[in-house]
């Protein structure tokens, strides 16, 4: 009986081990839909480029009401799915709600905050690419003003702002940055008519160049611009392609690096803090085809120089998220 029970606890041991390794991965896209062309997309991506590389099957939801994080955490932890990886900082609070329940899964929180032994929480430094971007602006400009315009108004958009303002400031000390969010809920991410009115409503004020943190809202900036003539910056995704020769660039926000690395891991993720920064290249600035003549070679090289400094500890950018403040703009 003793060996019986022996034999079967060993089976069971390895069948629990064989399922874990065998589990597919799944990612949650946060509002404004899987094909934003911005963050969810680069999940996406990440997903894909994982899937393409191995041949592995993966599990995705879309979240379109904020009543359905929990759920569908809950449907795909249930599923086996192994590890789930959520986008977006709405879906902290879920995960803390769900992850103890359960413990043999892994989850992981791009953008949000949670601690438990079993969830990893992967941020970016989007203030220094932000910064880079900035610097672009400011150096491309030639009315002397800019414009920046985000999603949801909550930190961490105020961070992108905050970055993108001190690189304006830093190659024109006297330019004039205007920032607006469009709106305090969700839905800010995915309104494009409402974007496309505020970069209108910046041209009418001056500004001949615009980056948009929005989401799915910054596809109706990048048109606007496209429209009225002047310039605009994507975000997260490499959005110049977009509109050929009228994005100076965009700031890129490897949430794709981050999917991939995550469903590369399995069930094996290790489960803590992890930060994607510069040197890490989890953000930085776009260069192909689509801009490469609105970016001249001494904006190139000053841009590239403060890339290094960051990277080195020498050059400092302020991070909003750490004091709710921003010494080159007012929200």
């Amino acid at each position: 009986m003793t060996l019986m029970k022996t034999l079967l606890g060993a089976a069971a041991t390895l069948a629990l081990s064989t399922a874990l390794a065998t589990a597919e991965p799944a990612v949650i896209y946060d509002m404004g839909g899987k094909f934003d062309k911005s963050f969810n997309e680069a999940a996406f991506n990440g997903a894909e480029r994982w899937a393409k590389e191995t041949g592995g099957t993966y599990k995705e939801l879309e979240i379109t009401a904020e009543a359905q994080r929990e759920q569908a955490l809950r449907r795909l932890a249930e599923s086996g799915a192994n590890p789930v990886v959520t986008t977006g900082f709405a879906m902290s609070d879920p995960i803390a709600a769900v992850a103890p329940d359960f413990p043999d899964t892994k989850f992981v929180t791009i953008d949000g905050y949670v601690e438990a032994p079993n969830v990893l929480t992967i941020g970016f430094t989007e203030h220094e690419g932000s910064y880079l971007v900035g610097m672009m602006a400011g150096l491309a400009s030639k009315t002397n003003t800019v414009g920046f315009i985000g999603g949801m108004d909550v930190p961490l958009i105020r961070k992108f702002g905050c970055g993108y303002a001190q690189g304006v400031k830093a190659v024109k000390p006297d330019a004039t940055v205007i920032l607006n969010m469009t709106g305090t809920t969700p839905a800010a991410w995915n309104d494009p008519t409402k974007g496309a009115e505020i970069a209108k409503a910046q041209k009418s004020q001056g500004a001949d160049v615009i980056f948009a943190a929005a989401g799915g809202t910054g596809m109706g900036v990048l048109q606007a611009a496209a429209d009225e003539g002047i310039l605009s910056i994507g975000v997260d995704s490499n959005q110049n392609h977009l509109h050929p020769g009228k994005v100076l660039t965009s700031m890129l926000k490897r949430v794709d690096v981050a999917v991939y690395n995550a469903f590369t891991a399995g069930a094996g993720l290790e489960p803590g803090i992890q930060t994607l920064d510069l040197t890490a290249e989890g953000v930085g600035y776009a260069l192909d085809d689509n801009n490469a003549a609105l970016v001249t070679a001494d904006m190139k090289a000053a841009v590239d120089a403060a890339a290094e400094q960051i990277k080195a500890g020498t050059l400092k950018v302020h991070d909003y998220m750490a004091d709710d403040t921003c010494p080159a703009a007012t929200f």
